[in-house]
């Protein structure tokens, strides 16, 4: 069967409502291969997502060549790292069109066509003439596609993450939101193996003449995959539930009732923005940047690299999946804070590993940091959609995420290799990632715990009609048993 849930009228905002007993027949009853299906649909479809960004990443040093020929190494790195960076900077605007869209109209439909408008634009690139055939429009052809990647990540993530954990019980979303990053990671693993091999079997000239296009190409099929499996999704309980009550209310949804109460919710939106800061300026800085930087400016074998961050990587899938599951019995909070602790104490011991230059303190330095990166991971598909109720969630999560990754993250690469590039100082990585540290810290501490609780502005989700049962025994026995009553938020 389909989750159980809270009638139209149950759910409602009204104060009688709001302050009904919890029945089991209010709380939803997950359907378990309906959320082993949404996972695996997200998973996959992340997958599919950041193939692209992996392959960009880890090619930047031979797209440098093709699109910029006649840059020195450094400026033909930041031109490249520049045009990644570009994409990030429409994010934010396919989060405002995606995000409130996912929150009006579904959010399985809004993410089919993030699909397809990702996999059209990586496609795209490979198809792009270089430099020295059509000279400066290449560079601008690029460009173009890359910012159709961008805008249409800007309602990826978010989606994403909504879809999963509104699918999830709540005992489980930490471990159910991680294999979202699983998925990531698969995607970088791919995109890495993809350039790793290309790299080995192919001589300078072939990879520049047309061995880079073949990772690009190979997202057109992927896509079309990512796509049918997002297509045979259903919608999120939490969602019909809301689309029912909203219906029975007016049938409309004016968009000032979005803006009012996306900034009802200013603080948690402002602690998305901080927490993804850190999560994302570790993610890029170890796997998008670092990879580029040893082999541009401290001179490592290029495919060597690659395969020692490859095997970083694919380390961190089971660590990512332990750190949402142990998020599920510890809390969020401890988790995350101990990424942040040990970034702000271990980032200069890794870079200076790092910057030993032997295959085994590279690799140490790089575990290191994979390890920490790990708890972010592992817990922020669950921590994130928690902060908002389910009326702004995609919309909210789409506008905080995309534009904290546009300022912060996806400038990481850019920013990082112009300050090494100004300064000469090689730590700066270092220090860049000790500074989101702090901030990270900030936000994880101001942040409320939300493990194992009901979504804002959702009743319970369980995963059997008898949890149902035995959760409204427990809470009548329960002092606090109205923070769970019908249609009331999370407990803070």
């Amino acid at each position: 069967m389909t989750a159980t849930h809270v009638s139209p009228t149950a759910a409602s905002s009204s104060p009688s409502s709001a302050e009904a007993p919890l029945a089991a027949d209010d709380i939803t009853v997950v359907d378990q291969s309906l959320l082993k299906r949404a996972v695996s649909a997200m998973a996959i479809g992340n997958a599919m997502e950041w193939f692209d960004f992996g392959v960009y990443s880890y090619i930047a040093v031979t797209l440098g060549k093709v699109f910029f020929p006649s840059s020195s190494p450094s400026a033909q790195l930041l031109a490249t790292f520049g045009t990644f960076a570009a994409a990030f900077l429409v994010r934010p605007l396919g989060g405002m069109v995606f995000g409130p869209l996912g929150d009006r109209i579904g959010r399985q439909r809004v993410l089919a066509a993030t699909m397809i408008m990702m996999a059209v634009g990586t496609f795209a690139i490979g198809l792009i003439p270089s430099y020295a055939s059509i000279g400066i429009m290449a560079p601008v052809l690029l460009l173009v596609a890359r910012l159709v990647q961008g805008f249409s990540t800007g309602g990826e993530y978010g989606g994403a993450a909504t879809f999963i954990a509104e699918f999830s019980t709540d005992k489980r979303r930490g471990f159910m939101g991680s294999f979202l990053e699983f998925g990531t990671l698969i995607g970088y693993v791919m995109g890495a193996g993809v350039v790793a091999l290309l790299t080995a079997s192919l001589s300078q000239d072939a990879l520049l003449s047309w061995g880079w296009r073949v990772p690009f190409l190979i997202a057109g099929p992927l896509g079309l995959i990512g796509l049918y499996i997002r297509m045979k999704l259903e919608e999120t309980p939490a969602f019909k539930r809301q689309a029912e009550a909203r219906e029975a209310q007016d049938k409309a949804v004016p968009k000032t009732r979005f803006r009012e109460t996306l900034m009802r919710n200013w603080r948690a939106l402002l602690l998305c923005v901080g927490l993804v800061l850190i999560f994302n300026v570790t993610d890029y800085m170890v796997l998008s940047y670092l990879p580029s930087f040893m082999s541009s400016t401290l001179h490592f074998d290029e495919s060597h690299s690659l395969v020692l961050v490859l095997i970083v990587m694919v380390l961190m899938m089971p660590l990512t999946l332990a750190a949402g599951r142990l998020s599920d019995k510890v809390g969020r909070k401890p988790v995350m804070l101990a990424g942040c602790v040990g970034l702000l104490v271990l980032s200069i011991p890794s870079m200076m590993l790092i910057h030993a230059g032997t295959t085994a303190s590279v690799f140490a330095g790089l575990l290191i940091l994979g390890v920490l990166l790990s708890c972010f991971t592992g817990v922020m598909p669950s921590a994130l959609p928690a902060l908002f109720p389910t009326e702004i969630r995609y919309g909210a999560l789409a506008i905080g995420f995309n534009v904290s990754v546009s300022l912060f993250g996806g400038t990481t690469p850019l920013m990082t290799a112009w300050l090494v590039d100004v300064t000469h100082n090689l730590m700066m990585p270092a220090y860049y990632m000790m500074g989101a540290a702090v901030i990270g810290i900030v936000s994880v501490v101001a942040l409320a715990e939300t493990a194992r609780q009901p979504l804002k502005g959702s009743p319970p989700a369980v995963a059997s009609r008898r949890e149902a049962h035995q959760l409204v025994r427990q809470l009548r026995e329960d002092d606090d048993a109205q923070v769970y009553s019908v249609g009331s938020p999370a407990r803070a």
